[in-house]
């Protein structure tokens, strides 16, 4: 089964205007597929390949003789040795969409690309599926608690792998190998129960004293460790906006995943019934929808930016964005009853002095969408 992406559209576009794509993502997120079925007259080789990997090493400009143009360098951060060769070869050519880069290290690849090729590149970012994806599909289930345990990595779907199968052999061959060539963790087992902890986490502040006495690290390694996360596109972090507002403000990141049915496998969450009994049904709700938004974001090349915002008397809106210098609000809740208390950080945040506001949303657990006179209700199915 093939699933159309939403960033291919993008791809093909920006192709035409930049002499390199690179598509960055998780393991599995589908890169290569899509890749493949988007540029069919490319020729694609796996920098895994150890034969074609030490010949771009040993003999870069004959390598780059032999591939000349249009094709598909996967794991490409493998030979960064040849991000040089390839300026040369495009500043000499002139032509457009030329090659195009994928890899699941965004740290490694995005090194090599800012040191060679800044200027030349349209960059990517592939994630797991979204909604309007997996709905165009069909396969966007109908109660949010099935999808934050199922998840969104495309084998889950086009292989008919059970989840738990699917992320536990995820841990042991994606992450851990993510991790021993990112950093030198000796004790992978402590480094799990640290992914462990960061998944109770999701959804909430990060407080990276709290975290590494946890999990009897020093902050300085709990620091690494969750940037290793972040460059392999397992967490990322929601920042605070507190531009001209008072020193009053939250100012620590929040964490998140990309991918709910991970969160839910750390966790031992192999059912909905497991999630009710479990007490992180809202947290993980407000994880799937913030996540959403950024796979979006991504997938239909938005450049926007999100934050979320809270005050220490605690009143909050789960997260902001802008549309020119106006605001506008989201509040996240799992519940399927629309009460006025709701909208309740909405309002406050928009009565804040030198605030304008350009819409007012409330994304919730229910299917039904409503458009009122202050706000916009939408069921998560319609994100």
């Amino acid at each position: 089964m093939f699933i159309t992406r939403q960033i291919a559209v993008h791809l093909q576009k920006l192709k035409q205007q930049y002499p390199i794509l690179a598509v960055t993502g998780p393991r599995q997120s589908g890169k290569t597929t899509l890749l493949k079925a988007t540029f069919p007259d490319f020729i694609y080789l796996s920098m895994e390949d150890s034969d074609i990997r030490s010949f771009a090493e040993t003999d870069p400009v004959g390598f780059l003789q032999k591939y000349s143009e249009k094709v598909i360098f996967d794991e490409a951060q493998r030979v960064p040795m040849l991000f040089s060769y390839l300026q040369t070869a495009v500043d000499s050519s002139g032509q457009m969409g030329q090659f195009i880069l994928s890899g699941s290290q965004n740290f490694h690849l995005m090194n090599s690309i800012t040191q060679s090729l800044a200027g030349r590149v349209a960059l990517f970012k592939l994630l797991p599926f979204d909604f309007k994806e997996l709905k165009q599909a069909g396969l966007l289930q109908q109660q949010w608690k099935d999808l934050i345990i199922t998840g969104h990595y495309p084998a889950i779907y086009t292989r008919n792998i059970d989840p738990a199968i699917f992320y536990a052999n995820y841990v042991q061959t994606y992450i851990d190998r993510d991790v021993r060539e990112l950093s030198r963790v000796h004790d992978l087992r402590l480094f799990r129960n640290f992914l462990a902890l960061c998944a109770a986490r999701a959804g909430q502040l990060l407080n990276l004293s709290n975290l590494a006495n946890e999990c009897g690290i020093s902050q300085p390694t709990a620091k690494s460790w969750l940037s290793i996360l972040e460059s392999s596109y397992i967490t990322f972090q929601l920042q605070p906006y507190y531009q001209n507002f008072n020193k009053r403000v939250t100012k620590s990141p929040k964490l998140y995943f990309y991918d709910t049915g991970l969160v839910s496998f750390l966790l031992n969450l192999r059912s909905t019934h497991d999630l009710d009994d479990s007490g992180f049904a809202g947290s993980l709700f407000e994880n799937l929808i913030v996540a959403e938004f950024q796979k979006q974001n991504y997938h239909q090349y938005q450049l926007k930016e999100y934050w979320y915002w809270r005050d220490a008397a605690g009143n909050e809106v789960d997260m902001l964005s802008k549309t020119g210098q106006s605001f506008d609000l989201f509040e996240i809740k799992s519940t399927q009853t629309i009460l006025p208390a709701l909208f309740k950080g909405l309002d406050y945040f928009s009565k804040l002095d030198k605030v304008k506001i350009h819409t007012k949303n409330l994304i919730y657990g229910g299917l039904d969408t409503q458009f009122r006179t202050e706000y916009t209700i939408k069921g998560w199915r319609e994100v």
